[in-house]
């Protein structure tokens, strides 16, 4: 069955007809082209396609399209402010928080919505905040080093 659902995506109204069992993984890559986003399991245990749905994160390859109706989403493409990249993006460069890359957005935008709930967390409460983002290429020390770099430099905003 489809339906017309409406809803913002990084900011733009889209509207599509789709099959009400189309996953929002998939949507996002095969139907609109947002590719940042990316399939690790499929079945919500890797992270790596995490995505803001209203505001809150979630696993796109989870979540059907019947579902979005109204939505706000945010994707790994909508993290950027303006045309700079967000402090967690520059940190994750700047400290080798991603090597391969494919756990990179749904890192990301986990440690955002960390971030936005607890501006200075502690190393343990990043691991906690992580652990549902498998990464296969680092020991996560990088990654925690980038977060907690990002911390301070929003603090310092």
């Amino acid at each position: 069955m489809k339906m017309n659902i409406q809803f913002s995506l990084n900011g733009k109204s889209i509207s599509r007809d789709v099959p009400t069992h189309r996953l929002l993984l998939d949507l996002l890559r095969d139907e609109i082209g947002v590719t940042g986003t990316k399939e690790g399991c499929g079945t919500g245990d890797c992270g790596a396609c995490t995505v803001f749905l209203n505001g809150k994160p979630v696993n796109s390859c989870l979540v059907l399209s019947g579902e979005l109706d109204g939505a706000e989403i945010v994707t790994i493409e909508g993290l950027k402010i303006g045309p700079e990249l967000h402090p967690i993006q520059k940190t994750f460069l700047q400290d080798g928080g991603a090597q391969c890359g494919y756990c990179t957005p749904g890192m990301l935008m986990m440690s955002k919505a960390l971030l936005d709930e607890n501006p200075n967390p502690s190393e343990e409460e990043i691991r906690f905040a992580l652990a549902g983002n498998l990464c296969r290429c680092t020991g996560y020390a990088k990654i925690v080093q980038a977060v907690q770099d990002a911390a301070a430099l929003l603090r310092n905003r």
